[in-house]
């Protein structure tokens, strides 16, 4: 056989030898790609996105569109080709399997944990808007979840809301679990609730949860250092003066708070926030309107592109980030509060472009968060 048939046949066999080894090595990694993005002025699957029943609403143009990570499943195993393929593609990110789904968590508990968030978001979201219109808004402390198997399973319930614990007026979550650690494991603590039928009842008719009864239990020890406690999580619940339903169903994590915000503000406001322009954004948000960093922030930015967007706006601690490749066309816009989103927006509504805030590529002592 000639010396140059030897050669490429031996060529044309090792690279069918590597390519048989990259699909069947698997390696601890997974991937990260752009989601879709749904405008929150729009519908989805047929229903408005944003639902205001009880106040007068505004015609609204334009897009504020929140937007989403597509990320492999716990249980994936990506081979050695397709993380070689991801690493050197511009629309897909490569990153350690543990950064997504940490200490084993699995797909059901990544997935839980994610539809917890995204509730506590639209929730945060409602507040921050309403807030910032001057709308008041008032604020209970209520169970959020119990530990099955816990002192409180069967007693106390998700949506209960917790008035005092022994007889001390509780204003905060946090309250909560320091009267409860008053007391050594296997002591009784008093809790004063509304039930959450009746809380649910009162939220509706937009008024303070009346009608409290009281419910003992026996402390249990903690894992660890053993203090005092009941198994339960609370959370602060909110009563609005009229209806708001945010419909979205298959979407996740915190990180559409600040666009459902904005959304809720433009609905809520007599002019047009966006002037018929293409806005896409992200990040998460609080009661009191700050805007946090998420991650995936390169995805997000490529998707509201491929979307039709041309202005981001970026939460101030993943500007560095984002700005490091930014899709043709498109231009971050540096937020921190919900109270700077607005102020943008009517820039950008009026054309007045320039004044903007501007993400630039500087070192950022923060990064992507989840």
């Amino acid at each position: 056989m000639p010396r140059r048939t030897a050669t490429m046949l031996a060529s044309t066999l090792l690279l069918f030898a590597l390519l048989c080894a990259g699909v069947f090595i698997k390696v601890p990694y997974s991937e990260m790609s752009p989601g879709p993005t749904v405008n929150t002025l729009g519908e989805a699957n047929g229903e408005a996105v944003l639902q205001i029943n009880g106040r007068k609403t505004y015609p609204t143009t334009g897009h504020l569109n929140m937007t989403t990570v597509r990320v492999t499943g716990a249980d994936y195993d990506m081979n050695l080709l397709e993380a070689v393929y991801g690493w050197v593609s511009d629309d897909n990110i490569v990153v350690p399997h543990e950064n997504l789904y940490p200490n084993g968590k699995t797909e059901e508990q990544s997935t839980q944990e994610n539809a917890e968030e995204f509730s506590q978001s639209q929730e945060s979201a409602k507040v921050a808007a309403l807030r910032q219109l001057g709308i008041p808004v008032t604020a209970r402390v209520a169970v959020f979840s119990v530990v099955k198997g816990s002192p409180a399973e069967g007693r106390l319930h998700a949506g209960d809301v917790v008035k005092a614990v022994d007889g001390t007026p509780v204003k905060a979550p946090a309250d909560v679990a320091k009267l409860v650690t008053r007391h050594k494991a296997g002591e009784k603590v008093e809790f004063t609730v509304v039930p959450a039928k009746e809380a649910a009842a009162a939220e509706k008719a937009g008024k303070e949860p009346a009608g409290s009864e009281k419910v003992v239990l026996t402390t249990a020890a903690a894992e660890g250092d053993g203090h005092a406690i009941v198994g339960i999580r609370a959370e602060t619940d909110h009563t609005f003066p009229f209806g708001i339903d945010i419909k979205l169903a298959d979407v996740g994590g915190p990180s559409a708070g600040l666009m459902f915000a904005l959304g809720i503000v433009d609905k809520l406001t007599p002019h047009d926030l966006t002037g018929g322009k293409f806005v896409a954004g992200t990040g998460t948000i609080d009661d009191q309107g700050k805007v946090g960093p998420i991650g995936g922030i390169q995805m997000k930015t490529i998707g509201a592109r491929a979307a039709g967007a041309r202005y981001f706006l970026t939460p101030a601690d993943n500007c560095a980030s984002a700005s490091r490749q930014t899709p043709e066309g498109l231009t971050l816009v540096k937020v921190g509060t919900i109270d700077d989103a607005v102020k943008s927006l009517e820039k950008i509504g009026k054309g007045d472009t320039a004044a903007l805030p501007r993400c630039d590529a500087k070192p950022d002592a923060k990064q992507d968060a989840k």
